[in-house]
């Protein structure tokens, strides 16, 4: 049956539901627990046949004579549904197989038990239809493997590929966790704009815009460092903000022209105590789940075991940098012509850039319109003098360290996976060929 089919079909049933006096997009649905909730109360009372009500999308339909099995899957996981005709109803049950399709949402209410194979299972008495899927689910409903669908249409690869939509809690934890550890080190987060008059902070080709009210040209932020680091100017000692930076570039498995970045700035530090900040980072994000009776022994073997073994590729530092490829950071006194300035890399990717930032007015002001010149000279992607920041650096700023940490790539480096459009939710895609 082709998709037009499909959808024709579908429509039909909706319309039955409605002239059956049935809402099928009722406004609110009364659900008590979530699918994992059930499951767990049906652990810590296994005798007690718990009455319940979950909601959630039909991801499997299985019918056996007068009596059915559907799957109900909501944000939590997943829960077995038994109806039966006599529990029911007649009427009720040919609703039931008459009308609800796989990707529905459906609310079902009933009574908690566990089946024969020990399946945790709803009884149910009474069901609701929450919204009608007008489209059917993707052919392998369980296991979606086209990339094309998959990241053109990510909420079909959400709902049918579990481990996608782990990937993603792990990322959204890996980020929490980043704020509170700069939370905890005394950081105050902030915004800074995301439409600039220059771009500048990096040597990358921006978006340009224009914008109306103000009858001028602007860039989507290339960088998060010059309003920082203007922050630290102004008397914040330390600051940070993760957020999208947007770069006119390639689009590939190792680039997105939008990811999102960490950048930190500290008065009074340099790039060996950003170094020792971000060993601390990285080790507290990644470490495994501790339990209360393990000892030392036990701890570092599950580190080996989980995290060293299987891959042997190790976080490396590379520093010291040459003052040509980094405009804003501070030399080395020793060596001049070096900037103190470290990239971590880890299994073979950048993951953090930081340096001891420039505060010399006079040399950063000779190397950005240094950058200028090169522009002029046809390198589109060397940095642009931004005259207030010049400005701003001139009225004083402290000794200070800045730090940058790609959130994409390190998700990537954390969960083992290859492409950043893994761990994107809306990678930017080429045009989808005819």
């Amino acid at each position: 049956m082709g998709e037009d089919e499909i959808m024709a079909l579908r429509r039909r049933k909706l319309e039955t539901i409605r002239s059956k006096g049935i809402d099928p997009y009722p406004a609110r649905a009364r659900r008590t627990h979530t699918t994992k909730a059930a499951v767990e109360l049906l652990v810590r009372s296994p005798d007690a046949h718990e009455i319940v009500w979950v909601a959630g999308r039909v991801t499997a339909m299985r019918r056996m004579g007068r009596a059915a099995f559907l799957d109900i899957r909501d944000g939590s996981g997943r829960i077995q549904a038994y109806f039966k005709q006599e529990s029911l109803g007649v009427e009720a049950y040919e609703r039931l197989l008459h009308t609800v399709d796989l990707g529905d949402f459906l609310g079902v209410e009933g009574s908690l038990f566990r089946t024969k194979t020990a399946e945790p299972t709803i009884e149910a008495t009474s069901f609701t239809i929450l919204a009608k899927a007008l489209r059917a689910p993707p052919e392998k409903w369980h296991g979606l493997q086209d990339v094309e669908v998959r990241y053109r249409q990510r909420y079909l690869d959400l709902i049918a590929n579990p481990e996608v939509r782990e990937t993603f809690v792990t990322r959204s934890r890996i980020i929490q966790r980043i704020r509170r550890f700069m939370d905890e080190r005394g950081y105050l987060e902030v915004e800074t704009p995301i439409l600039q008059s220059t771009a500048g902070g990096a040597a990358a080709r921006p978006f340009t815009t224009y914008h109306n009210a103000l009858g001028r040209q602007q860039f989507l932020r290339i960088s998060l460092e010059l309003h920082l680091k203007r922050l630290v100017v102004g008397g914040f000692d330390k600051v940070y903000e993760i957020g999208r930076i947007f770069r006119n570039e390639g689009v590939s498995t190792k680039y997105n022209p939008e990811f999102t970045m960490l950048e930190s700035y500290e008065a009074y530090a340099d790039y060996t105590v950003l170094m020792e900040m971000v060993e601390e980072m990285v080790s507290t994000i990644a470490g495994v789940a501790v339990e209360p009776s393990w000892g030392r022994g036990k701890i570092i073997d599950e580190l080996l075991t989980v995290h060293v073994e299987p891959h042997l590729r190790q976080p490396t530092f590379l520093v010291d940098y040459p003052v040509e490829l980094s405009p804003l950071a501070k030399r080395k006194t020793e060596s001049p012509h070096l900037v103190e300035r470290f990239e971590l890399f880890i299994a073979g990717r950048e993951v953090a850039n930081a340096y001891s930032e420039l505060n010399d007015p006079v040399d950063q002001r000779e190397r950005l319109l240094q950058q200028s010149r090169l522009r002029a000279a046809g390198d589109d992607e060397a940095e642009t003098a931004d005259e207030d920041f010049l400005i701003a650096l001139e009225h004083g700023m402290p000794p200070a360290a800045g730090l940058g940490i790609g959130i994409d790539r390190l998700v990537m480096a954390l969960t083992g996976l290859t492409s950043i459009r893994e761990v994107i939710l809306f990678p930017a895609l080429r045009e989808r060929e005819a």
